[in-house]
């Protein structure tokens, strides 16, 4: 099955699409056959939605920051295990549940593993998914966007903003 994914990128921020692409938090990469939940902007951002991809994985699998990052909390969060990067150029991702390896204020890379993938995402198919989470700014006055779009492996292709 060919994943087909188009990619606008519109931030405040200074960062280009260059400058944000991400490595694949789960290695191998995931088969993503349609079973796992994909994004779904809420709009208005308050507004139900789906704020992130889920990846089907193994518990137990080791999770890795999909870029150079500085760790900004690593514990549990509305009773579960959460880890949240911060990005040059003021992308943020998010990782759950995930039992953190790391710790607030770490520095990371795409090498560094952040946790271990537990089981009990509810909705899961698999095993364990890993929610994985991306947005531009702060929580305040957040800007989602797929994870999957901003991946290194993923083709950028721009549509003109008039139609």
């Amino acid at each position: 099955m060919a994943l087909v994914l188009s990619v606008v990128l519109a931030s405040a921020a200074t960062a280009t699409a260059e400058d944000v692409r991400l490595d694949w938090p789960l290695r191998p990469p995931p088969a993503l056959d349609g079973s796992a939940r994909g994004f779904d902007a809420p709009s208005p951002d308050w507004q139900p939605g789906h704020r992130g991809a889920d990846l089907p994985g193994s518990p137990g699998q080791r999770v890795y920051a999909a870029g150079a990052a500085t760790v900004v909390f690593a514990g549990t969060l509305a009773g579960r295990p959460v880890v949240s990067l911060a990005h040059p150029g003021g992308l943020h991702t998010s990782y759950e549940p995930v039992r953190a390896a790391v710790r607030a204020g770490q520095t990371v890379t795409a090498q560094t593993v952040i946790g271990e993938l537990l089981a009990g995402h509810r909705g899961c198919p698999a095993a364990a998914c890993l929610h994985w989470g991306a947005m531009w700014g702060p929580a305040s006055a957040a800007d989602y966007v797929d994870p999957l779009g901003l991946l290194k492996s993923t083709r950028v292709r721009l549509k003109p903003l008039n139609g």
